[in-house]
């Protein structure tokens, strides 16, 4: 196989999993209620927290940076934050363990009304996983990014959206940035 071959296969294969996403009509509206949570939430004083693991966390960042920062348009900030720190996650995953990085976090800035937005493609991710638990315990909302396997992480959420792949996670993560974008565009329509 030439290498235009293979650049091919994988534009086509990443294709055929976003057309898979968009098929299922029940994926579109759970984005819009993921949007109307986080709007309810701002509405009344409250924030979203976003997590995940390596591209993941990359993607809980772009989603809290565009929030505060600015998507498409000027606009006021909206209250998101990402747990991304290093110094913060060195210090939590040396006294308490890599697991618990995340719950730490919730424990101590999540509150009832809040949003936590919890992106694991495999749903099995323990730290994320136990963060939506600690989000549910303190009266969050909680939605799940994942892929086609939502793993343990679909338990604790009220909006779980599941990318009909499970091979590789690059491949969900490439739908995931794009319902990301897509929930920031909502939210600021939606708060207009």
């Amino acid at each position: 196989m030439s290498y235009l071959e293979s650049i091919k296969k994988e534009l086509h294969q990443a294709q055929q999993v976003l057309n898979d996403f968009v098929a299922n009509e029940d994926n579109l509206m759970l984005i819009e209620d993921a949007a109307d949570l986080i709007v309810e939430s701002f509405n009344k004083g409250g924030k979203v927290i976003s997590c995940g693991n390596g591209g993941s966390n990359c993607d809980a960042t772009h989603f809290a940076e565009e929030l505060t920062g600015r998507f498409r348009e000027d606009r006021e900030p909206f209250p998101a934050i990402a747990i991304n720190d290093s110094g913060y996650i060195t210090c939590t995953a040396n006294d308490f363990g890599y697991d618990r990085i995340f719950s730490r976090f919730i424990r101590g800035l999540g509150v009832k009304g809040d949003v936590l937005l919890a992106i694991s493609t495999s749903g099995s991710s323990k730290n994320v996983v136990r963060a939506a638990e600690i989000a549910k315990q303190k009266g969050l909302k909680v939605i799940g990014l994942t892929g086609k396997n939502s793993g343990d992480l679909g338990e604790f959420t009220d909006v779980l959206i599941k990318v009909p792949y499970e091979q590789y996670a690059d491949r969900i993560q490439e739908v995931h940035i794009k319902i990301i974008h897509i929930l920031i565009h909502l939210i600021e329509e939606k708060s207009k």
